[in-house]
C-alpha cells in the first residue's frame, strides 16, 4: 500500500513539474527540451525504416494508430481495430512504418495535396501558404508502440528523420503543416522550429474526434539553415541539423523508382477492397463527388469493381484535359539559339504530358523562343526533344514556364505511357 502511495505522489509530482515548466517562456523552455535530444547516429541494425507497402504492414500502421488515437481520445474505436481515413486511398498519400526485428513499431503519414484536399483544410485557411509557392504536405497520424515510448526517441527520431528525408528528396515539398494537440505542439515548434500559422488553438477539429488543434507550419527551403544556427556546436547526439541534413542511416529502405515522379503509391485492387470495403465502409459513406475523383485517378479496369458506386448520375459538363498531367521532379536544360551562339537555361520540370511539360526556371525564358531541351525523366531515362515556350507565370515560388514539344520521342512516350497505366511504384519499376 505504502509503495501504490509513493508511485500516486511521483506521478502527482511529474504532473506538477510539467505544468510549471510548461509555464516558462519559450525562450526559456525551448533550450532547455532541445539540449534534452538524444539522437542515436547508429541505430540497432535490427531497426528498418520504410514505406508501409504490404497489406500486412498497412494494417500493422493502422492498428497501431487506432490504438494510439484511441487512447488519447482522438477517436472512438472501430470494429476494424484499425484507423483508416480516405486520404489513405490516395496516390498522393505515403505512410512510413518503422520496424523492429519485422514487427511494425513506428508509422506516419504523409499527406500531399491530392483531390480530397488536406485534413487541417476543414480548420483552416492554406491560400496565404500556397502564395509561398511550392507544395505543401500534412504530416499526420504519427504514432509509436507503447513500447518504444519510454526510450528517449529511439524510434521517434529515426522516423521523423525518414520523413525529412523523403520529404525533402523524393516528395517534392516545400511546406510541411500538421494540425495538433496544444499539448503535443512544444515538440515540434522546439526542436523543428515549427511556427505556428495562428496563435488561437482551434477548439474542434473533427479529425481528432473533436480534440483542440494547433496549426503550424516548416519551411523546408530554410529548414537546413534554421538547423544548422540553432544546433551549432553541438555533439552529433543532440544535433538535429546533423543528423537531418548530413547522416545517412542505413536503417532507411528509400523508394526505387524507374522515373524521377514526387509520389509512391501503393494502393493496388485487393488492398483498397480490403481497407475500404471490407474492414471499413468508407468508400460506401463517401459523397459522389468524392466517388467521382476516385474513378478519375484509378482508371484502370482492374480497380473498377472496388470502386464506390454512384448514387447520382453526374451533374453538368466535366472538364477533362486533352492529355492528362503527371507530376514529376526532373532536372533538365532547354538550349535556344542566339546571334551570339546557344544559350542554356536550367530547367527543374515538375509536370508532364504527352504534348508538353511545365518546368521552373531561375533565367529569363521569352514565350515563342524555340530550342532543344534535355531532360532526364529518371537515372537511366533521358531525352531530347525540340520545345517551343508557349506561357510563363511568375509568382512568389518562382517562374514557372510551359513547354510544347514538336514531337514526343520514344523514351517520352513511353514514360508517359507508364504513368498513365502505373498506380502503383512497382507498376511503373516493370
Amino acid at each position: 500500500m505504502a509503495q501504490v502511495r509513493r508511485s500516486s505522489l511521483q506521478k502527482r509530482m511529474r504532473g506538477v513539474l510539467r505544468t510549471a515548466f510548461g509555464m516558462l517562456p519559450p525562450a526559456v523552455r525551448f533550450p532547455v527540451l532541445r539540449y534534452m535530444i538524444d539522437c542515436d547516429p547508429a541505430p540497432d541494425a535490427r531497426l528498418e525504416l520504410k514505406i508501409a507497402e504490404t497489406k500486412e504492414e498497412l494494417e500493422a500502421c493502422f492498428r497501431l494508430l487506432h490504438d494510439a488515437y484511441v487512447g488519447s481520445g482522438f477517436m472512438k474505436p472501430h470494429p476494424s481495430g484499425m484507423r483508416i481515413t480516405q486520404y489513405h486511398a490516395l496516390p498522393t498519400t505515403t505512410t512510413l512504418c518503422a520496424k523492429y526485428e519485422g514487427r511494425v513499431v513506428g508509422t506516419m503519414s504523409m499527406i500531399r495535396e491530392g483531390v480530397f484536399g488536406f485534413p487541417l483544410q476543414a480548420i483552416f485557411d492554406l491560400d496565404p501558404l500556397r502564395s509561398e509557392g511550392g507544395k505543401i504536405a500534412e504530416i499526420s497520424a504519427l504514432a509509436v508502440h507503447p513500447d518504444f515510448r519510454k526510450t528517449g526517441g529511439w524510434i521517434l527520431f529515426p522516423l521523423m528523420k525518414f520523413m525529412y528525408q523523403y520529404c525533402t528528396k523524393y516528395f517534392d515539398t516545400r511546406h510541411l503543416v500538421i494540425a495538433v494537440n496544444p499539448d503535443k505542439i512544444q515538440l515540434y515548434e522546439a526542436l523543428l522550429f515549427f511556427r505556428r500559422m495562428q496563435q488561437k488553438t482551434i477548439e474542434g477539429y473533427d479529425f481528432a474526434n473533436g480534440a483542440p488543434a494547433v496549426v503550424a507550419s516548416l519551411d523546408l527551403r530554410k529548414a537546413p539553415h534554421i538547423f544548422r544556427e540553432a544546433y551549432k556546436g553541438r555533439s552529433l547526439r543532440k544535433n538535429l541539423y546533423k543528423y537531418f541534413v548530413e547522416l545517412k542511416l542505413p536503417n532507411i529502405r528509400l523508394p526505387q523508382r524507374r522515373y524521377h515522379t514526387t509520389n509512391d503509391p501503393v494502393m493496388t485492387p485487393e488492398l483498397l477492397d480490403y481497407f475500404f470495403n471490407q474492414q471499413s465502409d468508407l468508400f460506401a459513406s463517401l459523397e459522389d463527388r468524392k466517388k467521382s475523383l476516385l474513378w478519375s485517378i484509378y482508371t484502370m479496369a482492374e480497380y473498377r469493381p472496388v470502386l464506390p458506386l454512384l448514387e447520382l448520375d453526374p451533374v453538368g459538363p466535366v472538364h477533362v484535359r486533352q492529355h492528362q498531367r503527371f507530376s514529376l521532379r526532373c532536372p533538365g536544360v532547354v538550349t535556344f539559339p542566339t546571334p551570339s551562339g546557344p544559350r542554356p537555361f536550367i530547367l527543374n520540370v515538375i509536370e508532364v504530358s504527352l504534348s508538353g511539360f511545365q518546368a521552373e526556371c531561375k533565367l529569363d525564358v521569352e514565350v515563342g523562343q524555340e530550342g532543344e531541351a534535355l531532360i532526364e525523366l529518371g537515372e537511366n531515362e533521358k531525352t531530347t526533344l525540340k520545345v517551343s515556350a508557349v506561357r510563363k507565370m511568375e509568382s512568389e515560388g518562382g517562374v514557372f514556364v510551359g513547354f510544347k514539344l514538336a514531337e514526343p520521342d520514344r523514351v517520352w512516350r513511353e514514360c508517359v505511357a507508364a504513368l498513365e497505366v502505373g498506380h502503383t511504384s512497382y507498376d511503373l519499376m516493370i
